[in-house]
């Protein structure tokens, strides 16, 4: 208990409660102990000094030093240590990214005085290195440093190596198990061909310990200021969300006298809350106020080309085999960068009750019942005058339900199993001749399918190869047929998502996969699957949904490939070909074509490759599009990634990625990466380059990264390929 103590040593002396220790010190506290060659202890004042190989241990607070000399009350626990060296464990806050070291703090200086709550030391250093030659230190006259809380000093100059690179006229370092605390982030500066140079500050709120916020500004000198807004919260522990604004206030670029501006806003969102009895909400918010504000001020090649923005919240709840969802979305899908060039689809809200399949019957001809269900309110816009364009009421009522029976019959290795379903719908308008029209519409639309399924083909091959001890290899055919009827006024029917797509149809499917197995050890992989696939149509016109000389998109041809090809009458798909291959551990290969033998060749191609051996790594790919003219226009475009390293590998790191498109003969997107870590920091260089749409930058940036502490300078970790 407190006040307690026991002290050992090779030899002892007393006079009037004043003890002389040699030798072997060692002095046993509640919660601490001490170690020294020769010490002193008064049991009158209660004051212990002890001089050569000083060490203290504290427990409750996970402390150790060591020193030449100490002084320390036992009653109070204040003391003063001379020459003092220390260690404290600080939090590792384990991020994606973050550079992270499992030091512990370490702190030196001349002397330091040890208080209830803080040690303050005189003119020393801490770093979070190993020792003794630490990378990084942070110098200064005075340190107060609270052990599991936080280390605070002025004036600090940091060195790297020795060398002092940057003065912190304030610094602070949280020891906490949440280290969340306001303050001004590290500024940051760079250089765009674009832009100009810019400069950024910003500050962090902990508002509480369930909501923080941030705030970023930048001047971009060409252009103007931009303004990045993180909200991020936790209201209860079965609730979240994050919020964040970006937006610039452009000033514009001169052409023939005019300034031509490209300023706006993008709000995006995430947030989620769980209820009682399995009720869930989740929400997604995605706004943004043009398609040319994107595509000049991202830094992301990858949102640079996405023209879709979706914003969608649901309620939704199980019950038992049956779901219910309340939803509501809005889908906005620009055009292009003209303004008001966009497409607007949104449900105010739309309400669905599916239930899965329930056993109605048993026996040799099982029977399953299952249903969709749905009713919403609709509303689609298209502003910009071009033929075909139109928008209708803002609240037009939709409404379906669909049962659907199907059963199974078995016969060796063959199945045959059939599905009917019935699709109600009633529409509140119809659209005719490209006009909305005030008049509902009602569709009863039976469908018929049925898979015939084959027994598999294998064959063992019991020959040790590279790739593993033994090999199979299987066959898996297929067969179905599937027939709809009864949508007639497949062109009356106004577009909002794909349930609208649905047209007659009156078509066989055919296709097979080959797959191969490998047996490695104990365990069984498949190394390589290989499936063909087409559709034949009896029925080319699709009841009447098809209409020659331009794209049609009906839904059977957009659950057949991702690709429309539907553009001239026709009695057969495509052939649909994927091949995936894992021959061994770090290599991958993909390739995703389609070939149509109307034009005798293939029309869509996709090709990608990786490849990884230690450190080195390699990842090629190619989309080639190759369809008629009145479908889309070609395309040809090449990517690849090479490097050594990896994210936070200590040592050098390099990676060069690319993007280019053959026909345009333009590389729309290249990052090169040259990175440095040690066991406390590291630093990245990076070069990018962005030419699509209206943005044509380069771009220099740089970081500095200190382990379990954060990152200064320009360059965000979710632009690093490291």
């Amino acid at each position: 208990m407190k006040g307690d103590y026991d002290i050992t040593s090779d030899s002892q002396e007393s006079a009037g409660g004043v003890y002389q220790l040699h030798g072997h010190v060692v002095v046993e506290l509640f919660d601490a102990t001490f170690r020294a060659d020769e010490a002193e202890y008064d049991e009158n004042t209660h004051v212990f000094k002890a001089r050569g190989n000083v060490y203290y241990r504290n427990y409750e607070r996970n402390e150790i030093l060591y020193c030449d000399t100490a002084e320390y009350n036992t009653d109070t626990g204040r003391g003063t240590f001379g020459h003092v060296r220390g260690f404290m464990k600080t939090r590792v806050v384990a991020r994606p990214g973050l550079l992270l070291s499992n030091e512990p703090f370490y702190f030196e200086g001349k002397y330091a005085e040890r208080f209830e709550d803080r040690y303050i030391l005189h003119e020393g250093y801490i770093t979070d290195c190993q020792m003794p030659s630490p990378w990084w230190t942070l110098s200064s006259d005075v340190f107060n440093i609270y052990p599991g809380d936080r280390a605070v000093t002025r004036n600090g100059v940091y060195h790297v190596r020795g060398v002092p690179v940057f003065f912190f006229p304030y610094f602070y370092k949280g020891l906490k198990k949440e280290p969340r605390k306001s303050g001004f982030l590290s500024p940051e500066a760079g250089h765009s061909s674009q832009f100009g140079y810019f400069f950024g500050l910003g500050y962090y709120w902990a508002i509480s310990r369930s909501f923080d916020a941030s705030y970023v500004a930048q001047d971009y000198t060409s252009r103007g200021y931009a303004h990045h807004i993180d909200f991020r919260g936790k209201p209860t522990n079965k609730s979240d969300f994050n919020l964040i604004f970006y937006g610039v206030n452009d000033r514009g670029v001169q052409q023939g006298g005019n300034a031509i501006k490209a300023g706006g806003f993008s709000l995006t969102g995430t947030g989620k809350i769980q209820f009682g009895n399995d009720w869930e909400a989740r929400g997604n918010l995605d706004y943004l106020t043009s398609l040319l504000f994107r595509q000049t001020f991202t830094q992301s090649f990858n949102e640079a080309i996405y023209s879709a923005v979706t914003s969608t919240a649901f309620l939704e709840k199980h019950f038992g085999s049956y779901t219910f969802e309340a939803q509501a979305s809005r889908n906005e899908n620009f055009q292009d960068t003209v303004k008001d060039d966009f497409i607007i689809v949104r449900k105010l809200p739309e309400f669905d009750f599916s239930g899965r399949d329930h056993q109605l019957a048993g026996g040799p001809f099982p029977l399953w019942f299952s249903f969709d269900s749905s009713f919403g309110l609709y509303h689609r816009v298209e502003p910009a005058p071009q033929p075909g364009y139109y928008e209708n009421a803002q609240f037009m009522p939709r409404g379906s339900f669909s049962p659907s029976v199907n059963t199974a019959a078995h016969w060796g290795g063959f199945s045959v199993v059939p599905s009917f379903t019935l699709h109600e719908s009633f529409y509140g308008q119809t659209l005719v001749s490209g006009t909305v029209q005030n008049a509902a519409l009602t569709r009863s639309v039976p469908e018929f399918d049925v898979d015939f399924i084959l027994p598999s083909l294998s064959r063992i091959y019991n020959r040790k190869t590279f790739l593993g001890e033994k090999l199979k290899h299987v066959i898996e055919p297929r067969f179905g047929y599937r027939y709809v009827t009864g949508v007639s006024n497949f062109a009356e029917t106004l577009r909002f998502d794909q349930f609208d797509l649905f047209s007659n149809t009156n078509e066989a499917s055919a296709g097979f996969t080959n797959r191969l197995y490998a047996r490695r050890g104990d365990s069984t992989v498949e190394i390589l699957s290989w499936q063909l696939f087409a559709k034949a149509f009896f029925d080319p016109t699709f009841g009447g949904a098809f209409v020659p000389g331009q794209r049609n998109v009906v839904l059977t041809a957009m659950d057949f490939t991702g690709f429309s090809y539907l553009d001239h009458s026709r009695r057969y798909s495509p052939v649909s070909s994927i091949l995936r291959a894992l021959p061994r551990p770090g290599v991958a290969v993909q390739w995703q074509a389609d070939y149509d033998p109307l034009l005798h060749r293939l029309v869509n191609s996709t090709f990608s490759t990786d490849f990884r051996l230690r450190q080195y790594f390699i990842s090629m790919g190619q989309n080639v599009v190759r369809p008629d003219a009145i479908l889309s226009p070609a395309a040809d475009q090449l990517r690849a990634t090479l490097g050594y390293g990896q994210t936070n590998r200590k040592g050098w790191n390099a990676a060069f990625s690319t993007v280019y498109d053959y026909r345009q003969q333009i590389m729309q997107f290249a990052i090169g990466q040259l990175s440095y870590n040690t066991d406390c920091c590291g630093f990245s260089v990076e070069f990018r380059r962005i030419a699509f749409g209206t943005l044509n930058d380069n771009q220099f940036k740089f970081a500095y990264t200190i382990a379990n502490i954060g990152t200064f300078g320009n360059l965000k970790k979710q632009e690093r390929i490291f």
